[in-house]
Parts: structure tokens; sequence; C-alpha cells
């Protein structure tokens, strides 16, 4: 029986390997076999909420052990070192426990085809100072870390006796991530105020969001960009762009101009890269943000039975230009890939991968919702925002939750929702 392995449980490979597993899997056709580094799942484009306390990972993510078990593919934790091409096999690196026992002992797989779905981490492009000083928010723990400390600085505020003081954050990066945790940020401090935190209101979030180009949103038009620029404004948000920033310290960020942006917490939110030990993995061509090369069937370069969607994937579009790392890439690119996979299985020809582009949307927390919907599908783009882009922005989430769990138990997950928003607390406070 031929073994296909999904390296990556994030939005595109969780998809692929459900799929895979229906399909191939549950039918004996095929032994399907996924790959994490973690033991849960949670949608990437909701952590600036798990930062900010709107939503909580132990309520809200989701098991790939029980993934697994209702899907038809088996799950194994751990975090991929190498591939060996000619034995077919991966490597998995040992297990630890908290204290540093180890648990598992260092593994091999052997894959008939491999499918790479390992996302991006943030590129820090070698700023000075950034990795000693500021979070990042690639996954689920750094979310929750910046949250405690989020908590504890609010805490710390709440029991001062001086009058000037307040709450200084700085987020690196004007695209979604940025900008959604700007607005998200406001929204917390009005809940927490009503939870008992003295003196805690608007006004004490002093938030610098810093931007090296000249626009917020650079992937959004121009229109969109300087809508969510206003909406920030109106809430308070000090938007700086056309700032490069050259250090993190213990204070705050350098500029280049010798300014110091004064902050308590820092998060970096300025480009992607792949994880860097994927730089000319097992001689697969790599490109300088270590994304592997594949030609439009999703297959690399250099190996045909390897196959690679998602953040991780540099693949060319007609026009020259690479696939965005968008969720919506991801999900196209994880249809694709089974097609393509159960193709190659059956002997029969592959299809190439086109990106249909839907637009895009940044959602400003409960304040606003902003956009462009359809992209290339339509001559122009039609721009949303307001309650009807909000619902959209929801969709996509929705989407991804019926790709992984069909129509039923979604709607369920719903509904549980609902009465969750009345049992609930409005944000972590633990």
């Amino acid at each position: 029986m031929k073994r296909i392995i999904v390296v990556g449980g994030g939005a595109g490979g969780l998809e692929l390997v459900t799929k895979l597993g229906r399909q191939l899997g549950r039918k004996g056709k095929a032994e399907v076999i996924l790959v994490d580094r973690n033991r849960t799942h949670l949608w990437k484009p909701l952590l600036h909420e798990v930062a900010t306390g709107a939503m909580d990972t132990g309520m809200d993510g989701l098991s790939y052990r029980s993934q697994a078990h209702n899907h038809g593919f088996s799950f194994h934790l751990g975090t991929l070192t190498d591939i060996d091409r000619d034995a077919k096999l991966i490597k998995l690196a040992p297990l630890y426990d908290d204290h540093g026992k180890q648990v598992v002992g260092e593994r091999t797989l052997n894959y008939d085809t491999l499918v790479m779905a390992l996302g991006s981490v943030s590129n820090d492009f070698g700023t000075k100072g950034v990795s000693e000083h500021c979070i990042f928010l690639d996954s689920p723990q750094q979310a929750e870390r910046f949250h405690d400390e989020l908590m504890n600085r609010f805490l710390q505020y709440a029991e001062s006796d001086t009058v000037d003081e307040k709450v200084d954050i700085a987020i690196v990066g004007g695209g979604a991530t940025g900008v959604e945790l700007s607005a998200e940020l406001f929204n917390a401090v009005e809940h927490l105020s009503a939870y008992g935190f003295k003196k805690l209101n608007r006004n004490c979030l002093r938030l610098t969001l810093v931007e090296a180009g000249p626009r917020i949103l650079p992937a959004l038009p121009e229109r969109i960009s300087a809508m969510a620029h206003k909406e920030l404004r109106e809430l308070g948000v000090d938007v700086r762009v056309g700032t490069m920033v050259v250090e993190a310290t213990n204070k705050g960020l350098k500029t280049k101009t010798d300014e110091l942006i004064p902050a308590d917490l820092m998060v970096w939110a300025a480009g992607i890269k792949a994880p860097d030990f994927m730089k000319d993995i097992a001689g697969l061509e790599t490109n300088r943000i270590n994304q592997l090369a594949v030609k439009d069937t999703l297959q690399t370069t250099r190996d045909d039975s390897i196959f690679v969607i998602g953040d991780c994937a540099f693949c060319l579009q007609a026009d020259g230009k690479p696939v965005p790392p968008r969720a919506q890439s991801a999900h196209q690119m994880a249809s694709l890939a089974f097609d393509n996979i159960v193709a190659s299985l059956n002997g029969k020809p592959l299809k190439p991968y086109v990106y249909k582009d839907h637009g895009s949307l940044v959602n400003l927390s409960r304040y606003s919702t902003v956009g462009s919907l359809m992209g290339n599908l339509m001559r122009g783009s039609m721009m949303v925002e307001g309650r009807i882009a909000r619902t959209v922005y929801v969709s996509l989430y929705r989407m991804h939750q019926v790709a992984l769990h069909g129509y039923t138990r979604t709607g369920l997950m719903m509904l549980v929702g609902r009465i969750n928003r009345f049992l609930r607390p409005r944000l972590k406070l633990h």
C-alpha cells in the first residue's frame, strides 16, 4: 500500500490530509500520515485574537489525533529535521518533556509521496535585537506568551499610582497581522476595564504601528489601505509609514533616523520566510527566503515524489510573480495537490495550478472590516466594508471549518460558539 506523508498541519496541510484520509485512507487505498510539531491546530489568521485573549486555544484548538481518528489518517507528533530522497524517508527529531527528559528518540518514516506544508515564520531580516526583544506571532505558543505579558503589563498599570504612565506597545509591520492586532488591542482594553482592571481605558494605551513602506496593507488597493489607516488613527493608533526599524532594545525600537519609539511590548510582524532548516534541504531548489521551488503541478523542481503547498512553496504565476502567501492560496493548493496526488497514484496526467485571487479582507476587531472581493475574477475589484465585509471575513474561517468537519459539525460548532458568547467572558482572563 502506498504511503502519503503530509508534513505540517496548518490550513492547507490539514485540509489536504483530511481529504486524503476520507478518500484514500478510509477505503484502504493508501496509508495517510500527518506529521506536526504541535498537538493541536488553530487557523493562523486568528492568532492575533489569541494574543489579545479574544480566542482561547484551549477551547478553540483542534486536536490532530481526534481529527485523524475521525477522518481516516494517522498522526505523528514530531519535528522534521531532514529528508533522504534516495531512501524516500524523513527524519524526525527526538521528543522531550518540559523537564528535558527524552520521551521518544529520533525516528524515521518512509514515504511514497511526501507533501511539505510547513507554512512560514516571521522574517526579522537580521535586524539587531529583534529575536531577543520582540515577540513573533507564528504559533499559538507565541501568541499565548504575548497574552501573558500583556495581562501582566495591564495589571501593573492598574495597580500603579503614576498619573502620566501609559502602556506602550509597538508593532512592526503594517500587513494584515499588524493592522488586525492593533485594532484588537483596543477592543481588549475596553473589555478588560469591565473586569476590574482599575483606570484601564482606551487612553491608557499608547500603540505605535511601524511600516517601512509608504503605506499600510500594501497588498490591498490604495483606497482600502487609506480607509484602514483612517480607522486606526481614529482608534488612537500612531501609524508610522516610511519608517525603518534598525534595532530593537529593552527600551523600544530604534529607527533609521535614530529615533527611539518607546515600548514595553514589541511585536514583529514584518515579512515572512520558510523555516531556516529548509534552506537547500535534501538538495531541493530553494529561494532566498527558504521556500521550495515547485513546478506548476506543485511538485518540486528536482523530485516529482515531493509536493509543496502553502507559504513554504515558491510557485510562479504566468505573469512571473510568485503566488502570495495567503490562506486562500493554501486552500487552493491543497485542493489541487489532492487531485494531482490521486492522479499520480492512478497513472493519470497532473493538472497545473492557477492561482485565483478572491480578494482580501482585514478585520479591525468589532470596529470595522474593510477589503476587496473577487480580485481577478472580475475586470475590477469590488470594495466592501462594514457589516457585509465582516460577514464575508467570518465566512472564510467557516469555509476552512467545513473543509475539516463538513457542514453539519460546522453548523453545530457555530451554535456552540453563539451559546458560549453568553456563558464565557468576552476575553480570556487567565
